[in-house]
């Protein structure tokens, strides 16, 4: 059985298989994009990057350099060695790329998503905006930028903090979306109101579409609020059923993640209105414990009493979500607890923490997984 750290910077068990990236053949990353994205025209003719969406326009999603890329063997210089080996090292080795990391198969699709966008409308600035957000001096952008043209990524806005929260940098940018392997600064994020979760490297990545944006979302205390959790948690199972039964027409509240499933949903809007309902490049789940008959039509009404589509729901039933997850083959799953993020993470998902609610202070456990 696969042992996980729960140091989100380890892989879970051995090495973890890296993607395959294909650099252009020259070497120069522009290649690649010149297939994938269209290209403005300056004023002497010249094809240039498409320029980045204002970010009031765009959504945003913040990323950290160690859930983008391996950073595996430059923290064990810092902790071991401290800031200043740290920044020699990386400065030694800036013309080394590093390889991707758990983020970054889902960057990829989220650029994807753009270059259809760019095809549909041109002249809009509602796509997605990747911003790279970094506890690293500014040295380390040498290392960073290079990293991200070896990869054909397009990535214009950085962070570059010194070892400062970026927390406040965040709520600027108008951050849809933040992925971190700092559950602290993540907390911090949900505190303030953004989106955020811990990203986790599974020993095995399951390959993921290149062409469609998969995003699986737990329920309770994800999408929705953790109130009927709180019920279970402290009754029990029949409390649960019959609180919901109760409620059934009572919509439930928001949870962190619903403001991202609702600016999911308005990009999926402009394909559905360009007649593209059942090519759209953006597809969400659904994946909860709850029942169907007992305990799922209070969370379906809520999503449409909010205005929000899920193009699947997966009512589980307590059953483990890692095969459902195996065959969705999603680019990021989130959920709140340790316990479905791990048996994720088994099936090779790429998983992440959503540490909010009651579940925090009572974890499931999994007896067969090494803490």
């Amino acid at each position: 059985m696969v042992k996980m750290s729960l140091d989100p910077v380890q892989v879970m068990s051995g090495q973890a298989k890296e993607l395959k990236v294909s650099p252009s053949s020259n070497g120069d990353s522009r290649g690649s994009w010149e297939e994938k994205e269209e290209f403005d025209q300056d004023n002497l003719g010249l094809t240039t990057k498409p320029k980045p969406p204002k970010p009031e326009n765009a959504v945003t999603i913040a990323v950290s350099t160690r859930v983008l890329f391996r950073t595996d063997r430059e923290q064990k210089v810092f902790e071991q060695k401290g800031v200043e080996e740290y920044l020699r090292y990386q400065i030694e080795h800036e013309n080394e790329p590093f390889a991707p990391g758990p983020a970054f198969p889902f960057v990829k699709a989220l650029e994807a998503v753009n270059a259809r966008l760019r095809e549909l409308y041109p002249q809009s600035e509602e796509l997605f905006d990747i911003v790279l957000v970094t506890y690293n001096h500014a040295h380390v952008g040498v290392r960073l930028i290079n990293t991200i043209n070896h990869h054909n990524l397009f990535i214009e806005r950085f962070c570059m903090t010194g070892g400062s929260s970026p927390i406040g940098y965040l709520k600027a940018w108008h951050t849809n979306l933040y992925l971190s392997a700092d559950s602290e600064k993540v907390r911090e994020a949900l505190a303030e109101g953004i989106a955020a979760a811990t990203m986790f490297l599974p020993e095995k990545q399951t390959e993921v579409s290149e062409s469609q944006l998969r995003v699986a979302f737990d329920g309770d205390a994800v999408l929705f609020s953790d109130e009927s959790e709180r019920i279970f948690k402290a009754h029990g199972l029949d409390k649960f059923f019959e609180h919901e039964r109760d409620n059934e027409d009572t919509l439930l509240d928001h949870g962190p993640l619903k403001s991202f499933l609702e600016a999911l949903g308005k990009l999926q809007k402009k394909f559905y209105a360009k007649g593209q309902r059942l090519d759209c490049p953006i597809r969400t789940y659904l994946v909860t414990a709850r029942s169907a008959a007992s305990s799922g039509i209070r969370a379906l009404k809520t999503l449409r009493a909010w205005g929000l589509e899920i193009d699947e729901a997966l009512f589980l039933a307590g059953a483990p979500k890692g095969p459902m997850l195996e065959k969705i083959r999603p680019h990021i799953y989130f959920d709140d607890q340790m316990f479905h993020v791990e048996g994720a993470a088994e099936m090779g998902t790429i998983a992440a923490h959503v540490p909010y609610g009651i579940a925090q202070k009572h974890p499931k456990q999994r007896a067969n997984v090494g803490k």
